[in-house]
């Protein structure tokens, strides 16, 4: 792989942890009232995903979206004046966290809804097709959206249609606090691709290059009107499944748990891998976290001074 392309996942892996880490520090101030669902430890699946895919391509992510919105291409500062309520966010503030949106790139959209991405990548797939688009649809989801009716309907229909769909299920185990074995008889998430007969893979979550592969076998079958794939990423999330505290501490998960993902941090991985292999030096990526620290910072800094949205404008893009 080109050093270019690896030098700016690690770039793009970093600016989504940096900057969820900022918002670690920020959220006590108490400035930003919206509910907040950070993405740390899951980096790698955001931007291997996303590494691949073109302007065109449609990506629909979920409750859990900064490292979607950051990897698809979406402006910082849009983003943390959206987070700040602010007119000038990617949502004119009324979105918040859960709800980012940058039409510019073809994020069209976060939910709250678990699974509400399924069946919207599976619209916007279904118009690719119709329209002779070779544009790819990517589903951003949990564990917890296996469990909808959502996620077996749109596998039935994009396999039927054999729409150039990808479903990125984003395995961390829980669902809010509840783990997968509380709701899932068997660990096997990427199999249920087998029943509708699409392919369904298994790859670490914690490799951004094991997901780049994948991704980029899923957009070439896509592409080649070969149907959808399901990817099943596993991997862990740090922080609480909302706000920014860990959430072992009032015994939502067992806290050795948690020690043993953060021995997998992918970030650290990647960081070493490019190191061992001569593609980057130490003081290449303290230059690399420091330029993004800067950029992190002026975003912040725009979100804060942005204006309020008006009252008149209340009802308006409300439907």
């Amino acid at each position: 792989m080109r050093r270019d392309i690896l030098c700016r996942m690690y770039q793009i892996m970093l600016k989504i942890r940096l900057f969820e880490e900022k918002l670690i520090e920020l959220y006590p101030q108490q400035e930003i009232k919206c509910p907040i669902h950070l993405y740390i430890g899951q980096e790698a699946i955001a931007v291997g995903v996303c590494m691949n895919l073109k302007r065109h391509d449609y990506v629909f992510s979920n409750h859990r979206g900064h490292g979607h919105y950051i990897a698809k291409g979406g402006d910082l500062k849009l983003l943390a004046a959206e987070l700040y309520g602010k007119v000038n966010g990617c949502s004119k503030g009324k979105g918040g966290s859960m709800h980012l949106v940058a039409p510019e790139i073809n994020f069209l959209g976060s939910s709250a809804i678990v699974g509400g991405s399924i069946p919207l990548a599976v619209g916007a797939a279904l118009a690719s097709s119709m329209q002779l688009r070779k544009r790819v649809s990517i589903a951003f989801f949990g564990d917890g959206g296996v469990d909808q009716g959502a996620f077996h309907e749109g596998l039935n229909f994009a396999s039927l249609k054999r729409l150039p769909v990808i479903f990125v299920c984003e395995n961390n185990f829980y669902a809010t606090n509840s783990p997968q074995h509380a709701r899932q008889p068997l660990d096997n998430i990427f199999e249920k691709a087998k029943s509708y007969g699409i392919r369904g893979i298994r790859v670490d979550g914690n490799n951004v290059l094991a997901v780049f592969t994948a991704t980029k076998e899923a957009v070439a079958r896509a592409q080649d009107s070969k149907g959808p794939t399901l990817i099943e990423c596993r991997t862990y999330r740090y922080r609480a499944h909302v706000g920014p505290d860990c959430d072992f501490e009032t015994g939502c998960r067992p806290k050795a748990e948690l020690d043993k993902w953060l021995k997998r941090c992918p970030l650290k991985r990647f960081e070493q891998f490019l190191l061992d292999r001569g593609v980057v030096s130490k003081s290449a990526l303290s230059k690399t976290s420091n330029k993004l620290r800067q950029e992190i910072e002026e975003a912040i800094a725009f979100g804060k001074r942005s204006p309020f949205p008006d009252v008149k404008e209340l009802l308006e893009d409300v439907y």
